[in-house]
């Protein structure tokens, strides 16, 4: 009975070094794919980085004829966007490539080989391609957080920046989930990236103040796709206009959703019968 107890440990973390490996085997081939394609890999880095710059002057441009979007003032904003876009970066580069790729698995039978492998395939299916040039925008959006954290005069704890960085991986997390679950329509209309790339458009809200927003408009983007809560309630911790409700409704939210995408996937797997059947 002791060697059973001492043995499940091991186990686990057996299993846990074996998908590590696997995890790394992954990354290796990403790398080998970006450094084939140098040119694309570059080019999408300076879109990405002049779309983040229109982001911001907007802004600029909306804060000429105004002094505050709700309680937020100029610099806040500006903290909020780079902290949407650090999110969606993130996001962008361990999961939009996969989500939106589905459905050419599930089209030209792909998945087939994927549900053969000794491994969990949504594992694989989620993260078999990661995006490196996300990660270098990604340092775009914490510069600008940090100058804007500078003209607020901010200095956050060291508690409020673990808590930003958790609350931002809840985020991610709830992006990931939805555009999963979207993704997995594809076992049912075979094509789904329009609805995959349609949801991927909502980031937009993401980067506006929840102030900016009432009524019904609110609620949905709230409660049914948590767009304003992503990126807004992890800059509220930051710049002090924090609630708890809204930490709670966050993180409640990330679990929610991503139950909701393992129900649509596990119900999408049942009725998958191969493309040659």
């Amino acid at each position: 009975m002791e060697n059973r107890k001492t043995s499940q440990p091991a186990r686990e973390i057996s299993s846990l070094g074996r998908y590590f490996r696997i995890y790394a085997a992954l990354w290796r081939n990403s790398v080998t794919r970006e450094l084939s394609f140098k040119a694309n890999f570059l080019m999408w880095i300076v879109v990405e980085t002049l779309w983040f710059g229109l982001q911001l002057s907007f802004i600029g441009v909306l804060y000429l004829h105004t002094d505050h979007i709700g309680t937020w003032s100029k610099w806040q904003v500006v903290m909020l966007i780079g902290a949407s876009h650090l999110i969606q970066q993130i996001f962008q580069a361990f999961f939009l490539i996969n989500c939106t790729n589905l459905s050419e698995l599930v089209r030209t039978g792909k998945l087939d080989f994927l549900l053969l492998l000794p491994v969990n395939t949504r594992f694989v299916v989620s993260l078999r391609q990661v995006d490196l040039g996300a990660f270098v925008n990604a340092l775009s959006a914490v510069g600008v957080m940090i100058y804007a954290a500078h003209r607020l005069h901010l200095t956050p704890t060291l508690v409020q920046v673990f808590g930003f960085l958790l609350l931002c991986l809840a985020g991610v997390l709830i992006h990931y989930s939805l555009m999963f679950l979207l993704a997995s329509v594809s076992f049912w209309t075979v094509r789904a990236q329009g609805i995959v790339w349609g949801y991927y458009n909502l980031f937009q809200i993401a980067r506006m103040p929840d102030e900016a927003f009432r009524g019904l408009f609110k609620a949905f983007f709230t409660f049914a796709i948590p767009m304003l809560l992503v990126s807004n309630v992890p800059v509220r911790l930051l710049v002090n206009k924090f609630s708890a409700s809204s930490l709670v409704t966050l993180l409640a939210m990330s679990v929610v959703c991503f139950a909701l995408s393992e129900l649509g996937w596990r119900a999408s797997v049942r009725r998958y019968t191969s493309a040659s059947s």
